[in-house]
């Protein structure tokens, strides 16, 4: 007896999701602004002849279609023409509230994708409604038709009979075809806000008798993305994988939560930001070990790190963190602190080396190695300048680039002087107007040897020295019997048909090509060629 009655609970239990489905536009959240077109419409007697409902999966588009059928076949004793207050049932609603109105067809596009499909629609849609107000189709994922079905239904679509209303929903808006758009009324259904999203999930829990955590119920609207019905799927699970205790003594808190859902403790995705900021690679590598080995998947932390660094900057523009995502306290006061102290390039940097960094992540076969890899690539240039500050501090003569790996030096900047531009691998040719073109492997004739000795050296990748550089041994001026290296005299173009020779030597056809029919020589100094482009010359000829 006992056990039939256990059995018997067990079977009349309903998910959450289907449970607290809404069932008048008075139930649906964040969704007031369709709900008052709606509204409007309906008092003012201006129903549209079909809607298309599009939005992210979870967020009501199949229930709202389901409302609004109900709100325009709602019949009582007292109402007898649509309306959107439905206080109480009328006589269709449970029908269609259940899916099993017949005048209410509903079809889904995603297994019902051809013409013949729509032909059944067609010939079924001259038949009046055989006990409701409207004959009513919802198409349920529409962007699943084919395009002939969709050609089909064109006609239908844009004059139905005025017994016939059709409701489309889909999440892919775009593969709907816009002659079909432009025969609907569309609305657009929008994501559950943080702060919303925790609202309406306390109150579930409330009724539900088990006490969740404020904390918990964060996480819940942070792993469902803006969809009340995945909030409320994940809230199931974490009351019947996380509840302690039994009646009112049954709770989830945060820890569980984050277990559950295999989520970093968000203080310790802090604390990983702040070591990777301040350029601590060996605390920052601690930091992601030890929570990879409490089960946190790199991926999750990574994409972590990105969400943190997102509302630093948020912080950082906005001057505070949007109260519209479902923080904490401690979340929200230490990107506030944090922003204070970095800049903005360096947060959007760090931003688009996570998101590179995510989805290396995503195709590694290690995904902790790599894991490891961007956070070092993300420590090492936390403390560098961006290019733009960079070029700055150079013409500043603030700092030298000097070479790395036992390379030669880079040319030196100083506060008085300018950089000596390097040959271009390109050619002979640098950039110049149409009419000129500097030449910088023809040096100067008073510059000194070793000067021009130093852009002959492979490049060196350099790095920027910001506090105050010891001059490098190559700055200082060579003493007038330093030998001349071998490679300088070749260098040298004295003539302008020296520079078609070398152009030849060095196989440089097309330049060669250029110089012989398309330049009208002018003048041709040290170092400096100028010309006059030919009429069929191309207009980039300086520049290339």
């Amino acid at each position: 007896m006992g056990d039939g009655i256990e059995n018997q609970s067990a079977m009349a239990y309903r998910v959450l999701a289907r449970k607290y489905r809404p069932s008048t536009f008075d139930d649906l959240i964040g969704q007031e602004p369709m709900v008052q077109t709606l509204t409007n419409a309906f008092r003012l007697g201006r129903i549209a002849q079909a809607y298309m409902l599009t939005g992210v999966r979870g967020v009501g588009k199949t229930t709202t279609a389901r409302i609004l059928a109900r709100a325009l076949n709602y019949e009582t004793d007292a109402i007898t023409e649509p309306t959107i207050d439905m206080p109480s049932h009328g006589v269709h609603c449970e029908a269609i509230i259940n899916s099993s109105h017949i005048d209410v067809i509903e079809m889904d596009a995603a297994s019902h994708t051809g013409i013949g499909d729509i032909r059944e629609i067609i010939d079924a849609v001259k038949y009046k409604p055989a006990s409701a107000r409207y004959k009513v189709y919802i198409i349920d994922e529409v962007h699943m038709l084919s395009t002939a079905a969709f050609n089909g239904l064109l006609k239908t679509l844009e004059e139905p009979p005025e017994h016939v209303k059709f409701i489309f929903a889909t999440t892919e808006i775009r593969k709907v075809p816009v002659t079909v758009l432009s025969r609907c009324q569309r609305f657009d259904l929008r994501r559950i806000s943080g702060e919303r999203m925790v609202e309406f999930l306390a109150g579930v829990s409330e009724k539900e008798a088990v006490a969740v955590s404020t904390e918990a119920l964060g996480l819940v609207a942070r792993a469902s993305e803006g969809s009340v019905r995945d909030a409320l799927s994940i809230l199931d699970q974490a009351i019947a994988h996380c509840s302690t205790g039994e009646g009112e003594n049954a709770g989830v808190t945060e820890d569980q939560m984050r277990d559950m859902l295999g989520y970093a403790d968000r203080a310790r995705v802090i604390d990983l930001f702040e070591h990777v900021m301040a350029g601590r690679v060996k605390e920052a590598l601690a930091e992601i070990k030890a929570q990879s080995d409490t089960g946190t998947e790199p991926l999750v932390i990574l994409s972590d790190l990105a969400d943190f660094t997102h509302q630093v900057t948020t912080a950082k523009v906005a001057g505070a963190v949007p109260g519209g995502q479902a923080l904490s306290d401690l979340e929200r006061t230490r990107a506030e602190e944090l922003a204070e102290s970095l800049s903005i390039r360096v947060l959007s940097r760090a931003w688009q080396m996570l998101l590179k960094g995510i989805e290396d992540v995503q195709n590694a076969n290690k995904p902790l190695a790599a894991a490891d890899m961007v956070i070092v690539r993300l420590a090492y240039v936390a403390d560098l300048p961006t290019p733009d500050e960079a070029i700055a501090l150079i013409k500043k003569g603030g700092g030298a680039l000097v070479g790395t790996d036992g390379g030669s030096p880079q040319p030196q900047v100083t506060g008085g002087g300018s950089p000596q531009t390097p040959p271009q691998a390109g050619g002979p040719m640098g950039h110049g107007s149409a009419m000129a073109a500097p030449l910088p492997a023809a040096a100067p004739l008073d510059q000194e040897p070793a000067a021009q000795a130093a852009p002959t050296s492979p490049t060196p990748r350099p790095t920027l020295a910001t506090s105050n550089p010891t001059p490098a041994p190559a700055t200082a001026p060579a003493p007038a019997t330093a030998p001349v290296p071998a490679e300088t005299p070749s260098l040298r173009i004295a003539r302008f048909e020296d520079l078609v020779a070398l152009a030849e030597e060095k196989r440089a056809l097309t330049l060669r090509n250029a110089l012989e029919n398309h330049v009208c020589l002018i003048a041709f100094e040290n170092g400096h060629l100028e010309f006059s482009p030919t009429e069929m010359a191309p207009k980039s000829l300086a520049s290339d």
